[in-house]
């Protein structure tokens, strides 16, 4: 059995926060960057299947989230899949991105503060009693909803396998494939808390049988901006777009 976790390529909300705002989470769109890191990791993708010993009876399940830079990047991934390696592609609503609520659209946490200082008190202080991965934000989930939910997403891939459709790709979100790696190789709640996001269009292995067990590897790690290739950016409100930190999504 082989499975693929691709992250989703950078995106706008990547690289200035308002497009959260200005989109919807939902609905930020893929970077050209974005696009070109897609398509890497689906020649990645095919270059390791191309290499295995089974080759010829090698049939992808491809499986995303409904989100639209998601579903930008499943699309690259097609791009640059053999149309022989490819089978059933599929959107599944449990792999969306984590819900932040009221923080949705505010990465700042003064700003956070200042909009709604009683919330971001009480979360502050979940946080800090009860961990990260159990602190809800108001309106939205925690960590530890997003691991349940991906469980549930996983009784459904549970069928797909139990059909013999072991060979599968799930294009998602940060927090999302985490989450599937924590489920399905029972990492504990401290190995999540102590691990981060795969980085935009990282690809992560998971392959082995049920009877040896299961390992995870970093299959592809996707070239970052490099000085001067950002010539090309202006973000939706026709301004420069500052380079900083990806927000952790």
């Amino acid at each position: 059995m082989r499975i693929f976790l691709v992250r989703h390529g950078e995106s706008l909300g990547n690289l200035n926060e308002q497009a959260y705002g200005q989109f919807g989470d939902h609905n930020v769109p893929l970077t050209q960057w974005g696009h070109r890191q897609a398509l890497d990791a689906g020649r990645a993708i095919a270059s390791h299947l191309a290499a295995a010993p089974d080759i010829g009876s090698v049939r992808l399940s491809i499986w995303y989230s409904p989100f639209l830079r998601t579903r930008q990047s499943k699309d690259a991934l097609l791009e640059a899949l053999p149309s022989e390696f490819v089978g059933d592609i599929r959107e599944d609503y449990l792999l969306r991105e984590q819900d932040f609520g009221l923080f949705t659209e505010i990465y700042d946490h003064a700003e956070q503060k200042q909009k709604f200082p009683d919330e971001f008190e009480k979360w502050a202080r979940l946080r800090n009693n009860s961990g990260k991965f159990y602190a809800r934000p108001p309106d939205g989930e925690s960590r530890a909803d997003v691991a349940q939910r991906v469980r549930l997403f996983l009784q459904t891939l549970a069928q797909d396998i139990d059909f013999g459709n072991d060979n599968i790709v799930i294009v998602g979100h940060g927090v999302t494939n985490r989450a599937f790696e924590m489920n399905f190789l029972h990492r504990s709640v401290d190995w999540f808390e102590r691990s981060d996001n795969p980085a935009n269009a990282d690809v992560t292995l998971i392959e082995g049988t049920r009877t040896d067990g299961f390992t995870s590897t970093l299959l592809h790690h996707a070239a970052d901006r490099q000085p001067g290739q950002d010539a090309e950016l202006r973000d939706a409100y026709g301004a420069e777009v500052t380079l900083a930190t990806p927000p952790r999504r």
